[in-house]
């Protein structure tokens, strides 16, 4: 998959995953500095929305768009994760009214990046994460993946809702 950032091409670090297979389970640090997990089985859907940083017009507008998109679903939950830091998401969530989305920071080694193979590895963005969206099945299998081909642009809303059905 090859990804740009304004035009020049990026370059993904970790493992990575693909449609099919069991998503990984890793922590995350909660707006509250708890922790919990994403990925496996969880009896719900998983959309797990990966974003550079919740401090960019794309990335708030994407948060902003999946709130109100998912607000009407049942037996789904969505996390925003990024590499900033609990309080900031939490306070982005407090500003923009966000109720419908969990917020996730990968702040404490990258877990997630490197184990969903979204670490971005150079351009001005390097160590922060790629645009991606990954939906997780009730039964913790990954049904459907999405890394947006230039990390400036929003994604395809359309198509991760159409694969909640």
């Amino acid at each position: 998959m090859s990804v740009t950032f304004k035009g020049a091409e990026a370059t993904l670090e970790g493992k990575g995953v693909n449609v099919g297979d069991i998503a990984p389970k890793v922590e995350l640090v909660a707006k509250d500095l708890s922790t919990f997990s994403v990925g496996d089985a969880s009896n719900k859907f998983q959309i797990l929305i990966a974003v550079p940083s919740l401090d960019t017009g794309v990335c708030a507008s994407e948060a902003r768009k999946f709130n109100e998109k998912i607000a009407s679903k049942d037996n789904v939950e969505a996390v925003v994760i990024s590499m900033d830091l609990p309080f900031a998401m939490g306070r982005f969530c407090s500003t923009e009214g966000i109720e419908n989305l969990k917020v996730g920071s990968d702040f404490r080694g990258a877990k997630f990046a490197k184990e969903y193979g979204i670490l971005l590895a150079n351009t001005p963005l390097q160590g922060l994460c790629a645009r991606a969206i990954f939906v997780i099945n009730p039964q913790g299998k990954i049904s459907y993946k999405q890394i947006v081909a230039e990390i400036t642009s929003e994604p395809d809303y359309q198509a991760v809702l159409d694969a909640l059905n």
